[in-house]
């Protein structure tokens, strides 16, 4: 029997592009056949595995493309995760890259000083640095920031993905995963301009 994360499919948007790159957007092998026979992506790719059926027997997509192009929201949703991520899983305070269940993330403006809970006052912090700073702004814990809180667009966090990428690759994804990164020549000339 053919199990989800043996065979998943990349989705791509209409134009090619994955809908996310973190977490990757992926379909379950059951999903992506529904979706075939209801005629909303088209087969980009395809597993050497099949599913049989008494009538029928298909090989399993491995990358399906939306038929309608799908519009990506412009802010991305505010999670802990995505916070994260914007800041590449690095602590703001003393640069320390760290997996995330070991990181938390830190009000700059404390919410005992009117600070609220948002992109723009939000960032990643070690647990050190989070106990460090306690209900204190930066500059009254004498901590700096590496870079200010902002709200990053979707692009912005794909990119980011695109660093962290999933322990598991199809090799048919790859082309799709980083098709819009810069080439170079053998001489490290641009190949884009």
């Amino acid at each position: 029997m053919v199990s989800f994360s043996a065979n998943p499919a990349l989705v791509l948007n209409a134009d090619f592009r994955p809908l996310s790159y973190f977490p990757l957007s992926l379909l379950s092998w059951q999903d992506t056949i529904k979706a075939v026979f209801l005629d909303r992506v088209q087969i980009v790719s395809e597993y050497d595995s099949e599913v049989h059926s008494p009538s029928f027997q298909m090989r399993l997509p491995s990358v399906v493309a939306l038929k309608d192009y799908v519009q990506l929201d412009r802010r991305p949703a505010f999670t802990r995760f995505n916070v994260f991520l914007r800041d590449s899983f690095t602590c703001q305070y003393c640069g320390v890259k760290q997996a995330s269940e070991l990181l938390t993330f830190d009000h700059v403006v404390p919410r005992c000083q009117g600070g609220g809970t948002s992109w723009e006052n939000i960032v990643t912090a070690c647990q050190c640095c989070n106990l460090a700073k306690g209900g204190r702004s930066p500059g009254q814990a004498r901590m700096s920031l590496q870079s200010w809180p902002c709200c990053p667009t979707v692009h912005e966090l794909n990119i980011k993905g695109r660093a962290f990428p999933p322990n598991y690759l199809h090799q048919s994804w790859r082309d799709f995963l980083y098709w819009d990164t810069e080439l170079e020549g053998e001489s490290g000339v641009s190949l884009l301009h």
